[in-house]
């Protein structure tokens, strides 16, 4: 082949080889420009067509918060049960936020339900615990005149005062003394409360451990610190009946109040013997009139081991009001018997 002027070589083109702006889009061969032949930082925003970046274009954890229009994210864009409690803020839970009916016992806290979230008239019988009473404190004295109970009237509850519902002028139960299996010298009531006028002590299975010896009582007066057992001040009478016939007894100046005329059995004497008494001691507190004490009594008698039923009464020979009482017998003691003391209000 002919040149005019001097005969091209055959080497390849480089860059100076070609003018600025001379290729165009059309001269560059498809897939021809890789990511070598980018310059850093080249590909700006409007050479990326719409919608043309997919996830698998965006490294993993790429995208933050500054990257996201704000309301951007909407329910459709959070993957099920990924709203745990540490990305939700304090105090941004509120009733309309709860599904009615989804607040069950098990998301209540203990002890978290208080007066004033029940609503009036909310608490049935049903909602009240079988135990309610049973488990409470035990009260284990009487109840006080000012101590209250609810009651029903005609369907809606009230409250009433003890002294509007207690027997007008019954004994009331103060204490016991039980003296179980052994022997008892004396049972000893050393406080008669001015809360009650008259006092009635109970003796039930009294059982002797000497055979043939008296039951009777001492009495403490105001003022002293020990009972009277030493002056012939006390006055007493009995009556009463036994297999055998009538038994009676007084006595105008004994060293005790003997509560019946007859001795009694004890149990190595007669077997199965016993005895009960029923004792009342009238408004101890008083100090115009002498202090009766009157006793009935069912007993086994010492000297034929019959049984026996007799009604006594007698006083210690002064004014001064009686602050305690001491049963005993006159010889020996008490193996068995329970005493039982109450008092009678005005």
């Amino acid at each position: 082949m002919s040149y005019i002027g001097k005969q091209p070589t055959k080497a390849p083109l480089t860059a100076s080889d070609i003018e600025d702006g001379i290729i165009t889009a059309a001269k560059i061969e498809d897939g021809a420009v890789v990511a070598a032949e980018i310059a850093s930082n080249a590909v700006t925003t409007a050479k990326i067509n719409a919608d043309a970046v997919t996830g698998a274009k965006i490294a993993d954890d790429a995208i933050n918060s500054e990257h996201y229009t704000d309301g951007s994210i909407d329910t459709a864009h959070i993957a099920a049960d990924q709203i745990v409690a540490s990305l939700i803020a304090d105090d941004a839970i509120n009733s309309e936020h709860y599904t009615d009916g989804s607040v069950d016992t098990a998301h209540i806290a203990d002890a978290n339900v208080t007066t004033a979230k029940i609503a009036d008239d909310a608490i049935t019988a049903a909602k009240i615990n079988n135990d309610i009473i049973s488990g409470s404190t035990e009260l284990a004295t009487a109840p006080a005149d000012t101590d209250e109970f609810l009651v029903s009237d005609a369907g809606t509850l009230k409250r009433i005062d003890y002294s509007l519902i207690k027997g007008g002028g019954a004994f009331e139960k103060i204490s016991t003394t039980d003296l179980g299996d052994g022997s008892t010298a004396s049972v000893q009531f050393n406080t008669l409360s001015t809360d009650y006028v008259d006092f009635r002590v109970v003796v039930t299975g009294l059982e002797t451990v000497t055979h043939q010896e008296v039951f009777g009582v001492y009495v403490k007066r105001a003022g002293q610190s020990s009972f009277d057992t030493s002056s012939d001040n006390y006055l007493w009478g009995a009556h009463g009946m036994t297999a055998n016939g009538q038994i009676s007894a007084d006595e105008t100046g004994d060293t005790i109040l003997k509560l019946h005329s007859s001795t009694l059995a004890s149990q190595s004497g007669v077997n199965g013997a016993s005895h009960n008494f029923i004792i009342d001691i009238f408004n101890p507190h008083d100090t115009w009139n002498k202090k009766f004490i009157s006793s009935i009594s069912t007993f086994t008698e010492g000297t034929y081991g019959r049984n026996a039923a007799q009604q006594g009464a007698g006083y210690r020979n002064s004014l001064e009001a009686i602050i305690g009482l001491e049963f005993l017998m006159t010889g020996g003691t008490m193996s068995r018997g329970v005493f039982t003391l109450y008092g009678r209000k005005q």
